[in-house]
């Protein structure tokens, strides 16, 4: 059994990783975390994992995290660095669901996310977690850097064009958008019921700190530096991210196939008929990505709809499914859960 430690559970991601860990049959949890809640039982606070969990929160000063075999940090952007690396040297292997360890250029990450890297020798040892591009250095990884959501939702997306190098490069487009969730478990106007119900809106237009890992990672697969426009919105959605892509052809192929046989042994990825538009409903509470490619009065635009569950595919179940394949278990184990319909 893998011994696992979840430190800040109290938010959505946290309790969504306490779902999907509760119900791995590989899987013995033995300590979450939240300074603010030690003590309280942890199905006193989520009542969906009564009888399946009879944890308490710990303080993490005083939690037993470093004889977890694997550590995940469900926490705010900037606490991983701070505490990670203590149980690294101990030889705690960890993964982060926040920011900290995405983005190479140390100097970039701390224009984007407003405050300066407490463990940036770490950053190069990172290993960055989309599954389906990563794999085999995420077999190794010792600090796994999970992506982001709309950053997994849109990578997915543009990966297979970007591979087999059939678009233009300088001009990509993703128009994203995100349910409430994606904002946390915090107070906030824009997210109130009576501000984002019946509401819908684009945001961070000048520049959202997504895009920065959205840009490296596409670089990454394009092998040379990539032009990205990215339009994030909040829709009135619990969960969901729906991203639309836009790429013009540089050179004519079967696209429908290209993606067809890219993700055609990816058992998180499910590339639909053609003529086909994915909703978000079809992805709730499922890990996995559902893609349409549609090539619209046969102009020169390809358009690609990647819908996700921001909480699961977006975080805690790339989470899992990164674990999965770092302890060398099927990467499936503990993921069948179907989308819950309607």
């Amino acid at each position: 059994m893998i011994k696992v430690g979840i430190v800040g559970g109290t938010g959505y991601t946290g309790v969504e990783l306490l779902r999907l860990l509760a119900q791995h049959p590989e899987v013995q949890l033995v300590a979450i975390t939240s300074r603010g809640d030690a003590g309280t039982a942890v199905s006193s606070m989520f009542p969906s994992l009564r009888r399946r969990l009879s944890l308490q929160f710990e303080d993490p000063a005083r939690a037993n995290l470093q004889d977890c075999d694997v550590v995940f940090f469900a926490t705010p952007n900037g606490v991983a660095m701070q505490q990670a690396p203590a149980l690294l040297d101990a030889g705690v292997r960890v993964i982060d669901l926040a920011a900290d360890f995405r983005i190479r250029n140390v100097a970039e990450w701390s224009q984007w996310y407003g405050m300066q890297h407490s463990s940036p020798e770490w950053v190069a040892d990172a290993v960055y977690g989309l599954p389906e591009y990563d794999r085999a250095d995420i077999r190794n990884a010792r600090l796994l850097a999970n992506p982001g959501c709309y950053p997994t939702a849109v990578q997915l997306g543009f990966l297979p064009l970007l591979e087999a190098g059939v678009v233009e490069l300088d001009h990509l487009v993703a128009d994203a958008k995100s349910g409430v969730s994606g904002a946390g478990r915090k107070a906030e106007i824009p997210t109130l019921f009576s501000e984002a119900a019946d509401n819908f809106k684009a945001y961070a237009v000048p520049g959202h700190r997504h895009l920065p890992e959205i840009r490296q990672g596409l670089s990454r697969m394009a092998g040379s530096p990539v032009g990205l426009t990215f339009v994030p919105h909040l829709t009135p959605l619990i969960r969901g991210i729906h991203a639309t892509l836009y790429a013009r052809i540089k050179d004519e192929a079967d696209f429908q196939a290209i993606f067809d046989t890219r993700y055609q042994d990816e058992p998180f990825v499910d590339v639909l008929p053609p003529g086909s538009h994915p909703d978000t409903r079809s992805v709730r509470a499922a890990n996995i990505c559902r893609i349409a490619v549609h090539r619209p009065q046969e102009g020169n635009v390809l358009v690609v709809l990647s819908v996700i569950d921001n909480l699961v595919k977006g975080a805690a179940g790339q989470a899992v499914q990164n674990m999965n394949i770092m302890f060398g278990l099927p990467e499936t184990t503990g993921l069948w859960q179907l989308a819950v319909f309607p």
